[in-house]
């Protein structure tokens, strides 16, 4: 699921301006859901296609890694070959990567799908966001910005449920494969539309791809989240925790290129100036933090609901409502003023609604065992999703305060991109800390309430790197010029 920040600009208003914005929502849909069903649907094709429990993990993770990898470069590749087009591929790339996951005959096959889908998502969701910004003056800018907040909330309810519902009711006997099916009738849409409705344009000024920058990021991430996922299954081998240490040397590699790329007068894939501000660095470490437990919980409550539980499909998804619907009142109150009148304190609100909720969670396991249910369970993911919800609305324009104009781009790609990495690292940690817990003999529950403590350590790290951030997000009509 991807949350970016917007840059405002002045454009000549296009006439088919509005057809056009629900062909771009129509693909955030498609994202949104891709990134959220396989965390209800993950046991049943599992116990369908064979695999380990690593399996679980890849699925998520490795369409998450894939994103923040792939959106680094994803809005270079509109302005060097037009955003209409690159949308069009992006668009046509996911349906046929669905495709292949609703067809995968093996676990290899459907994670390989899944990494494309990440790949060609992240071709696709900048287009739409950078076409936005060319269509609409800035009078409607607002107004057509303010159509994914809807649209993402839906799409984070629905999502969920919807997965469940897909797989329980087996729709022509194809069972968990209509989660990725769905996408074909959708993917396509969009695509033929956007053929009709969507502006080409081309920047002039538009600077070359920093291909050794991405070589080098994707092999540290690699390194990173594959030891992580695979480590424990092998029994953690020597070359698990070399591979994790030669991650750090890379991405260090990584800033001491993109430095002596940016002092030699070349674009930068990263702009290196960023991390020696430190809102910047507070706030990509504390996003990376949040994420990476707001993901992973996600994940390893719906492996306890359905493997520990029993529950089905549908009613995980189900159990799991009160959190997204915690999600839409804590990001509506913050939408209604207080966003702008608390800035860096909304956020810290929503840090500590969204542990305390974590707190009330766990504590419900632990008191009520295997005979929990999902009445009991509603208090504190409500509480969670509205902690979420409130975080989730200040923190990129807060973090965004502390760059300069010349660098808000490269910042917000950073940032989307830190959001989908913190996703993919979420998922490896927690999923591999359930899994661990349970080979160790550990009940379900108890392992339950282990992540539960790790995510609210992890808030709390997110609390205190907030206070480096500024108090305030910029306000509109600075950030416009």
């Amino acid at each position: 699921m991807t949350m970016t920040a917007p840059v405002a600009g002045a454009v000549q208003p296009y006439r088919w301006r509005w057809p056009a914005l629900f062909v771009i929502l129509a693909a955030e849909v498609m994202d949104l859901l891709d990134a959220l069903v396989t965390t209800i649907a993950a046991p049943t094709i599992q116990k369908d296609l064979g695999g380990s429990d690593s399996l679980v993990q890849w699925l998520g993770a490795g369409y998450t890694m894939a994103m923040a990898v792939g959106l680094i470069t994803g809005g270079r590749l509109g302005d060097l070959y037009g955003r209409r087009r690159m949308f069009l591929v992006g668009a046509t790339g996911f349906t046929a990567a669905s495709l292949l996951c609703g067809v995968a005959m093996s676990p290899e096959m459907l994670v390989g799908s899944r990494v494309l889908q990440g790949l060609f998502g992240a071709v696709m969701i900048p287009q739409g966001l950078g076409l936005i910004k060319e269509m609409f003056p800035p009078e409607e800018m607002g107004k057509a910005f303010g159509m994914f907040g809807p649209v993402m909330t839906i799409s984070s309810v629905g999502g969920p449920v919807l997965a469940g519902w897909l797989v329980d009711a087996d729709f022509f006997g194809t069972g968990w494969r209509m989660i990725f099916l769905i996408n074909l009738p959708i993917g396509l849409a969009a695509a033929l539309a956007g053929l009709r409705f969507l502006p080409e344009r081309r920047l002039s000024d538009a600077t070359r791809l920093d291909l050794v920058g991405v070589l080098l990021v994707s092999v540290a991430s690699v390194l990173l989240i594959y030891p992580l996922i695979q480590g424990r299954e092998l029994d953690w081998p020597a070359w698990t925790f070399v591979s994790m240490a030669a991650s750090a040397v890379v991405f260090a590699l990584f800033g001491r290129y993109e430095a002596r790329r940016s002092a030699s007068g070349k674009d930068p894939l990263v702009t290196p100036s960023l991390f020696r501000k430190r809102a910047f660095t507070g706030g990509m470490v504390a996003g990376l933090a949040f994420f990476s437990g707001m993901i992973g919980l996600s994940l390893v409550f719906s492996l306890y609901t359905q493997l520990g539980l029993g529950y089905s499909p549908l009613k995980a998804g189900l159990t799991g409502l009160p959190q997204a619907i915690g999600g839409v009142v804590g990001f509506g109150l913050a939408m209604s003023g207080l966003r702008e009148k608390l800035g860096r304190g909304l956020l810290q609100i929503g840090v500590v609604v969204m542990a305390a909720g974590a707190a009330v969670l766990g504590l419900t396991i632990h008191l009520a065992g295997l005979d929990v249910g999902p009445w009991q369970l509603a208090p504190g993911l409500l509480l969670v999703g509205v902690g979420m919800g409130l975080t989730m609305a200040p923190f990129f324009d807060i973090v965004l305060a502390g760059v300069e104009p010349r660098e808000s781009g490269s910042a917000s790609g950073t940032l989307t991109a830190v959001q989908q990495l913190g996703g993919a690292l979420g998922t490896a940690v927690l999923g591999t800390l359930l899994f661990n817990l349970l080979k160790h003999q550990w009940s379900f529950g108890a392992a339950m309430q282990a992540a539960v403590w790790v995510e609210i350590g992890l808030l709390a790290l997110t609390f205190a790197l907030s206070f480096l951030l500024p108090r305030h997000p910029v306000p509109e009509q600075q950030a416009a010029h």
